[in-house]
Parts: C-alpha cells; structure tokens; sequence
C-alpha cells in the first residue's frame, strides 16, 4: 500500500477535503456552538470525524456495490455534489447545518458539519482517482488541522476578521468548483468509453 504514496495526490485530496470541509469558513458557527456550550471537545470531534471519514472510504464502495453502483457513476454523482457546495461557498449561500444539538463535540461539529454528507461522498468519490493511502493520509492531514482550528477558533476569528473569511472561503470555492469539473468529466470518458462501444 505504502508503494503507492504520491505526495501529489496526497496534497491534491487533501486541497480537496480541506476545501470541502471548509473548517475555515465554519469558524464563526464553531465560537456560536462554543458560546452556546462553554466548551468543544477539540479532540473528540476531530477524531470522531477523522474516523468517519475513513470508514467511509472502505465502506462505502462495498455499500455501492451491493445496490449495483460503479464508482465512476457515484462519483460523477459526487461531482454535481461538490459542484452545488462550490457555488454555495462562491456565492455566499449557507450550506444548511443542524446546530441544534445538546452536545458540542460529536453533533453536530464531528457530523455533520466537519463528516457531512458533502464531506463523504467527496471522500469515496476521489476513490475513483486517487490511491487509498493518499486520501488516508489527506484525510489524517485535515483531521490535525480541523484539530488545530477547533483548539484556536476564538483567537482565528479575532486574527482574520469577517472580511477575510469570505475571501477565503470564495477563493476555495472556485478551486473546489474547477475540481468538481475535473472530477465531472474524467469519470464521465471513463463510462462513456465503458458503456458506449463503436
């Protein structure tokens, strides 16, 4: 397995994930939930959603094959996925979160705004692509920063300010969106070349 490390496709799954998970522009609904709470269990959340991640991964495609999906179709599927969230964050819309919650460490920070719908099907989508070891490793990388964000969300939101938040969260949701292109219509030739025969 450890053949297969790519540092490229280690970085390019973990831009991917970092994107979509957006703990960045989460930011000011992590200090709400801390302010609701008192307290948000840093470590819990992130391992619970690092977790979830990964099992996901594994589970997931043995899930699609017993409906009898291929991971190119659910892939493309993920694609139109990532394609809304990336419009959403461009465009200023808020992804719905279920904030109501009486704990602030698994529900709703480790799922669903961290291990999300969007978050899962972008992991097993990028299976379609990339090596396991590589999404693993981006899947690790993210769960230390999610860490490292939650630990310090306070003194983030004092450091970078409404303004820049929106700029960073605009700036990753264009790249998001050239990904989701990217993802589109490599998947695509590859049905297309399965399915349709000359």
């Amino acid at each position: 397995m450890f053949e297969a490390f790519s540092l490229k496709e280690t970085l390019t799954a973990t831009m991917v994930l970092f994107a979509v998970i957006d703990i960045v522009g989460s930011i000011p609904i992590i200090v709400g939930l801390k302010k609701k709470f008192g307290k948000i269990e840093a470590e819990r959340a992130s391992i619970v959603a690092g977790i979830l991640m990964i099992a996901f991964l594994f589970i997931g495609n043995k899930i699609l094959k017993l409906i009898g999906v291929d991971v190119n179709s659910f892939a493309i599927a993920g694609a139109f996925v990532i394609f809304i969230i990336a419009l959403e964050m461009i465009l200023g819309i808020e992804i719905q979160k279920n904030t109501e919650s009486k704990s602030a460490s698994i529900v709703p920070i480790a799922f669903p705004l961290i291990a999300g719908a969007g978050t899962l099907t972008t992991t097993l989508s990028l299976r379609a692509e990339y090596h396991d070891i590589n999404i693993i490793c981006g899947i690790i990388l993210n769960t230390i920063f999610v860490y490292l964000v939650l630990r310090s969300s306070n003194w983030l939101e004092r450091k970078l300010g409404d303004g820049t938040l929106q700029v960073l969260q605009k700036v990753f949701g264009i790249i998001l969106l050239a990904i989701s292109i990217k993802l589109f219509t490599a998947n695509f030739a590859q049905l297309f070349s399965t399915y349709v025969k000359f």
